[in-house]
């Protein structure tokens, strides 16, 4: 059975009349922190926002107050909207790995001379940042918007991320209800 301090045959060397057969059954145990470690991966739109950015009139007079929903047509407004991710270790990967973040904002104008128009805002996430605040900057004259009326919405798709570990979109939502006023200036 033995040659030169080698065993050619274990199993005859443990069932000798020596030694006996271990035992069929084995302990075993494991302990995880949780039954789903990667965890669900979601985001939540709020504060869809638009404003224009022209300061308090100088005379007070004649123009009391400056209404930032009614802005000039070579006056600059912004739009935004805020979103944020559930912090779990899935998320935090996919924040890594630079999701990209796409806001198409809507201008629906309201009135026959209003004409609709879109305008996308993208981003792309960074690591351990899980709130984001996307921003469409410009005057309506640039952002082709004639004198009318809009209301404005945000239509966001999430994903893929920018990587050559590409995955497919993540996540899709809306907000809406902002009124935006525009006057020829």
């Amino acid at each position: 059975m033995e040659r030169t301090g080698i065993v050619e045959n274990v199993t005859d060397l443990v069932q000798t009349k020596v030694s006996s057969p271990q035992s069929p059954k084995q302990l075993s145990d494991t302990e995880t922190y949780s039954k789903n470690i990667l965890g669900p991966v979601y985001f939540e739109l709020s504060n869809l926002r638009v404003f224009g950015k022209a300061g308090l009139p100088e005379d007070k007079i004649v123009a009391p107050s400056q209404s930032p929903y009614i802005v000039a047509s070579n006056e600059e407004f912004c739009v935004s909207v805020d979103i944020t991710f559930n912090e779990s270790p899935l998320t935090a990967l996919l924040m890594c790995l630079g999701t990209r973040m796409t806001v198409d904002f809507a201008f629906e104008g309201l009135g026959g001379r209003a004409p609709e128009k879109d305008w996308a805002v993208t981003d792309i996430t960074v690591k351990d940042d899980f709130s984001y605040t996307l921003t469409f900057k410009s005057t309506p004259d640039d952002a082709q918007l004639l004198p009318g009326l809009y209301a404005i919405a945000g239509v966001v798709a999430i994903g893929p991320v920018e990587n050559k570990c590409t995955t497919p979109i993540l996540g899709y939502g809306y907000i809406a209800k902002q009124l935006l006023q525009v006057y020829p200036a």
